[in-house]
């Protein structure tokens, strides 16, 4: 992005500094009308970073490890790009367990809202990918192709100088399931006995991960065990969990079972 001295900002570093900041922001404002303190969040941003970019970053780096084998310092440089949404979830859900029980909170209101969040904060995230000519697509002459500067395109397509720019596909996608989370949160606001605790997050969970399913599948640099697509097996095991919690919630009529042992918050 620029440099001054011995100081560099990159572009990476700068869009998840500001993912942090909006995000902290929101969930502060979605948080004080479901009843939980805003000052909380300012504690656990600080879980969340610690917890969830190392694991981001770990994750991607188990799958790729025969890059990094021989050069394992460069596992910490992360302003190259090379981080995985799922570690990150991962590590930010096991955060999130931790501290909803040290403080006592209810598990799945703290994901209600923390899910519009982290969908915007991964909206403004990719475009991580659009500055680091990374996790773009195949090649196409379509009007909203990404030209790729040749260093940065596979061995085999070097010939090709436009692909189908993923993270914009990706980018728009998340931002079209915000405004859903947005908009159930506000009406559950409304109504309350119509949309129960959880919800949000599980529909943050089908909804995300059905969009992912397809973007994926149109990626060149897509993770991969054997045969199979990380994230897509990830994504359809992701579906199928939030599916089924709102089975549970609207079909069996039971609420999810929660970590904490006693509720400070109202739901």
């Amino acid at each position: 992005m620029f440099q001054i001295g011995g100081f560099a900002l990159r572009w990476y570093g700068f869009l998840i500094a500001s993912a942090v900041i909006i995000g902290l922001n929101l969930c502060q404002w979605l948080g004080q009308k479901r009843g939980i303190n805003p000052d909380l969040f300012n504690d656990l941003v600080i879980w969340l970073v610690v917890a969830a970019i190392p694991s981001a970053r770990l994750y991607y780096v188990a799958f790729e490890w025969p890059r990094y084998a021989q050069h394992w310092l460069n596992i910490f440089a992360i302003w190259q790009g090379g981080i995985a949404i799922h570690g990150a979830l991962i590590g930010g859900t096991i955060a999130i367990l931790v501290f909803s029980r040290y403080h006592q909170l209810s598990f799945w209101n703290l994901l209600d809202v923390l899910t519009p969040a982290v969908i915007l904060g991964q909206a403004i995230g990719r475009w991580g990918n659009f500055f680091n000519s990374e996790a773009f697509g195949a090649p196409t002459n379509l009007p909203w192709k990404l030209y790729i500067p040749f260093a940065n395109r596979p061995p085999n397509l070097t010939s090709y100088a436009y692909f189908h720019p993923t993270f914009l596909y990706e980018s728009v996608w998340n931002l079209g399931i915000f405004a859903i989370l947005i908009a159930l949160f506000f009406y559950g606001l409304r109504n309350p006995e119509k949309i129960k605790t959880g919800t949000i997050t599980c529909v943050y969970l089908i909804g995300y991960s059905l969009g992912r399913v397809w973007i994926e599948g149109l990626r060149l640099d897509s993770l991969m065990l054997g045969p199979l697509r990380i994230a897509q097996v990830v994504s359809i095991t992701l579906v199928l969990l939030g599916t089924a919690g709102i089975v549970w919630l609207y079909l069996l009529q039971k609420n999810l079972p929660d970590w904490s042992e006693r509720k400070l918050v109202k739901n």
